[in-house]
């Protein structure tokens, strides 16, 4: 690490922290607070969750044309979080779904980028990224945990509150970004952006591979019934009479990191199509366990549901960007991840956004007194049975010879590290 200090070390695992503190002290609870706060519908509160998806999409594009070539990153850092604190103040006062919807959508697209970002500038600050980058870039999940823990102690959740906590903490983050080193642009003389040049011919050529082309398809459909979760089960919970559901959620987080550690012992096990099967699966049980479980007796079953994110999120996710990893050249492997990206996080998303929000509404039941309540059994089945499709479709279609039993590459620990908590 340039400087390599313990400053150092301190000054960009801040960052990482106030990053993810952010996203986190907002989306997680938005569900909640748009529908008893707002009463929106069951659509209007999906399509406001895929808003993120949106500003995934687009992020590639920005971080090509704006950061990578013209200004220093630390710069645009500063800019997109103060811009973005006062866009998601507003949002805050909004009443209405249109507004509400135009200023999270407008968010999105200032926030998301800075995830790249705040990566990139943290890689540049590193000698040997493999092994500094790991430790630092855990304090972002702790940044997400503390805010959800925050969150669901004071009881903000079906509240405006937690936006205006992420508004505050953004602009805290805009000034924080004028204390990190400098981070000059690499690529002034690198010509005009395109979407040939973020995804060129080379990476998307890789999907002409059978085994990676059904491996991108099995992840753009698992990401549908994915949005189930981010953006109802806090709703849920809350509806269901779990307290402090924020924070419990925070769980989620905590397994996470604890199946990181274990994904390369089960990779010499199960090899990659193994790994991928194991936290398909647990999608599958993890919305089974939410159609049947509740408060009191069941309530375990909502609590393994929440811990299963370790497994859902670390044994597919993580598992298919080292796959990607080790099926692109060294050249172009962060293009191919990139694009996998666009495909899952972007459009699955996006498309998992609007679905998600539909069925929701469709088994809204409106109460006698205060605010409607849903059937979460079957809008729980239906996500279970989304991904029991995709899981299928994968298990029969998927034959790869790649084991992958070596060792991580450096790549690959690079490539994961940088997602977020989700």
């Amino acid at each position: 690490m340039n400087g390599s200090s313990l400053g150092m070390r301190s000054r960009l695992a801040t960052m990482m922290f106030l990053e993810y503190f952010i996203w986190g002290a907002w989306y997680v609870t938005l569900s909640t607070y748009l529908e008893r706060g707002l009463h929106l519908s069951g659509s209007q509160i999906g399509l406001a969750a895929g808003s993120t998806a949106v500003g995934a999409m687009v992020a590639p594009f920005f971080v090509g044309l704006v950061a990578d070539r013209f200004f220093d990153t630390r710069f645009v850092l500063a800019a997109l979080h103060a811009v973005g604190a006062v866009v998601l103040f507003l949002a805050a006062q909004q009443r209405a779904f249109a507004g509400v919807y135009a200023l999270l959508l407008l968010y999105a697209l200032l926030y998301m980028p800075t995830l790249a970002l705040t990566n990139s500038l943290a890689f540049r600050q590193m000698r040997d990224p493999k092994l500094e980058f790991g430790p630092i870039r855990v304090l972002g999940t702790a940044g997400w945990i503390v805010a959800g823990l925050l969150v669901g102690s004071l009881g903000l959740e079906s509240t405006a509150h937690p936006m205006q906590m992420a508004a505050a903490v953004s602009l805290g983050m805009a000034l924080y970004c004028f204390t990190l080193p400098a981070t000059p642009p690499l690529a002034r003389d690198a010509g005009a952006v395109s979407p040939g040049g973020l995804f060129p011919r080379e990476a998307i050529s890789i999907l002409r591979e059978k085994p990676v082309a059904i491996f991108a398809f099995a992840s753009f459909l698992i990401c549908i019934p994915l949005q189930f979760y981010y953006a109802f089960t806090n709703l849920f919970l809350n509806e269901a009479g779990v307290r402090n559901a924020a924070g419990k959620m925070t769980g989620g987080q905590f397994s996470e990191l604890g199946c990181m550690l274990l994904i390369p012992w089960f990779f010499r096990r199960l090899g990659v199509k193994g790994m991928l099967i194991a936290g398909m699966s647990a999608w599958v049980l993890r919305y089974a366990l939410f159609a049947y479980g509740g408060v009191g007796a069941r309530m375990p079953m909502l609590w393994l549901g929440i811990l299963l994110h370790g497994i859902c999120y670390d044994f597919f996710f993580v598992t298919g960007q080292i796959y990607i990893d080790r099926k692109a050249s060294v050249a172009l492997r962060a293009a191919a991840q990139g694009l996998i990206t666009f495909i899952t996080y972007g459009v699955g998303m996006f498309v998992g956004s609007w679905a998600s929000g539909a069925v929701v509404e469709h088994y809204t039941m409106p109460a006698a007194y205060g605010a409607p309540g849903h059937a979460w059994t079957p809008i729980w089945l239906i996500a279970a049975g989304a991904s029991a499709v995709a899981l299928l479709l994968f298990a029969l279609l998927f034959h790869d010879r790649e084991t992958m039993e070596t060792a991580i590459t450096p790549q690959a620990s690079e490539a994961f590290a940088t997602e977020a908590p989700l």
